[in-house]
């Protein structure tokens, strides 16, 4: 089966390290799954079970969890989980810290310490920047922090679900702590799981640490390698040059301001469009926007029915299609299929 069909249709665990390498790095170096380019949700690759952390022969794993790239307007945010045994202890890395604390050099070696030690089993989650963008701007908005949560809370069912016995699961906490926790404790009641939310969690507990190199190393490859789910597009001056992706990166604004492109569609989905500066850069360069109905509904508003109306029935005026519309051969969406 195709690692990337894999990925979005199914959350079983991965059968050994070596397929799990192997759909780690379809995850990382290929193309996107296809729905999670426009209507989906990212994938969320599970790696093969640890054999002392399955339930049956094990009295419980540690299991911490963190995130990278929860403040850049460029690119997704990664959520990781990571876990073991604790009779497996010496068999785990030493050198695990906040990856941010971490130079490059560390963290990739890290990195390539876990994909090689079995005693360690991981899950990544990859919400790209459109999946965010259209999670913010519903209407009804799903904000970064119920995301953030609701990632965490769906890669520990994952692992729960893969016949692992949680013991103790370690969390760098999104808001306030003890709400958090609390609502882990309801959501998992019965499963006899302890949970601990903290701030800079993932310098302090090793399995945290552990998500946290994984989280900043798979964020840090899929922007470099990213390709661009937009036919023909590529950037200005054929440039990926656009630093940390946070908004006060100065290269990362520089490339903003140079990539609007189109008018009217705005940016290609490796943009959050619900962040400030591509809605500023949107509403300075962008195309304005008028829309008829509404201008037509306060019309009619303001006009009083003639007696003619309640008898005589009129046929709909058909509205004429913007410009763009028909220069892009757009049509109406008249049916939804779930894939």
């Amino acid at each position: 089966m195709n690692s990337n069909a894999f990925l979005i249709t199914s959350n079983a665990p991965r059968k050994n390290r070596e397929e799990t390498v192997h759909a780690l790095e379809e995850l990382l170096d290929g193309p996107r799954p296809h729905p999670s380019d426009v209507c989906g949700v990212g994938p969320l690759l599970v790696s093969d079970v640890p054999d002392k952390a399955r339930s049956m022969t094990s009295a419980g794993v540690v299991l911490g969890i963190d995130e990278a790239g929860r403040g850049p307007v460029l690119g997704p945010m990664i959520y990781s989980a990571a876990y073991w045994s604790p009779e497996d202890a010496e068999s785990i890395p030493a050198g695990f810290n906040d990856s941010k604390q971490l130079d490059v050099k560390t963290r990739n070696k890290l990195f390539d310490a876990i994909k090689k030690t079995p005693q360690i089993g991981f899950v990544v989650r990859v919400l790209h920047a459109s999946e965010i963008s259209r999670n913010m701007l519903r209407s009804s908005a799903y904000n970064l922090n119920a995301m953030s949560h609701d990632s965490a809370i769906q890669m520990i069912r994952a692992v729960l679900d893969a016949g692992v016995k949680i013991d103790t699961c370690y969390i760098d906490t999104v808001g306030v702590a003890s709400s958090y926790q609390s609502k882990l404790e309801k959501v998992f009641q019965g499963k006899d799981v302890r949970f601990v939310v903290e701030k800079k969690a993932d310098a302090k507990y090793a399995p945290c640490s552990a998500a946290s190199v994984v989280a900043k190393v798979s964020r840090d490859a899929i922007t470099e390698k990213w390709t661009w789910s937009e036919r023909d597009y590529e950037p200005k001056d054929g440039s990926k040059d656009w630093g940390s992706g946070y908004p006060s990166d100065p290269k990362c604004k520089k490339w903003i301001e140079k990539n609007l492109a189109d008018p009217v569609f705005g940016y290609p989905d490796f943009v959050r469009f619900s962040w400030g500066p591509a809605k500023s850069a949107l509403k300075d360069d962008g195309a304005n926007v008028e829309w008829e109905s509404d201008e037509e509904d306060d019309e009619d508003d303001d006009q009083q029915m003639s007696m003619s109306s309640f008898v005589l029935s009129k046929q709909p005026k058909k509205k004429p299609r913007l410009e763009c519309f028909e220069k892009l051969g757009l049509s109406p969406v008249l049916k939804v299929i779930q894939i």
